[in-house]
């Protein structure tokens, strides 16, 4: 669906965004685990600016592919968040559960301000009124897998972003 050619140049141009936005900033970058962790990696060593990482595991999956409704947290307890300019990566924003739960977490521990960076965007799935405020793509309806994302663990490894028919 999605080239590593084109992945790899718009994460280009969004390390330069954030490098530009975030000047001067005591960032704390979190990545959503498992599927962040390659963007987010990309992301920060196109940066140009000191930046500090930590990461969270949070999901709303059990094993396949719908979404369980319930969100599940965990590593928030590990990272000083309280006056901090946080940033949020994460792979993908599908019905936004989780990132209303993850985003409304930080606020409640002091957090100064929370933004998202999210790889991708699936906005017909959305169940919430969160949406990135940096994005790499907006994509349809499809299960995706590749760069990060999986499918019950499987194709995280794909240079590339594809979907499972």
């Amino acid at each position: 669906m999605i080239s590593q050619r084109r992945v790899i140049r718009r994460i280009k141009n969004l390390s330069q965004q954030l490098s530009r936005e975030y000047q001067g900033c005591n960032v704390l970058i979190i990545g959503v685990l498992k599927g962040s962790f390659i963007f987010m990696a990309d992301l920060i060593r196109g940066m140009s600016i000191p930046v500090e990482c930590g990461f969270i595991q949070a999901s709303s999956y059990d094993r396949g592919t719908k979404s369980s409704g319930r969100v599940r947290i965990s590593g928030l307890e590990r990272l000083t968040i309280r006056g901090r300019e946080i940033l949020v990566v994460e792979d993908i924003i599908d019905t936004g559960l989780t990132m209303k739960e993850i985003v409304r977490n930080l606020k409640r521990r002091g957090a100064r301000r929370v933004k998202i960076c999210a790889l991708l965007d699936k906005p017909a799935r959305r169940k919430t009124d969160i949406h990135p405020d940096y994005l790499g793509f907006t994509v349809p309806d499809r299960f995706l897998v590749g760069f990060g994302l999986d499918w019950d663990e499987k194709y995280r490894e794909l240079p590339f972003v594809g979907y499972i028919k």
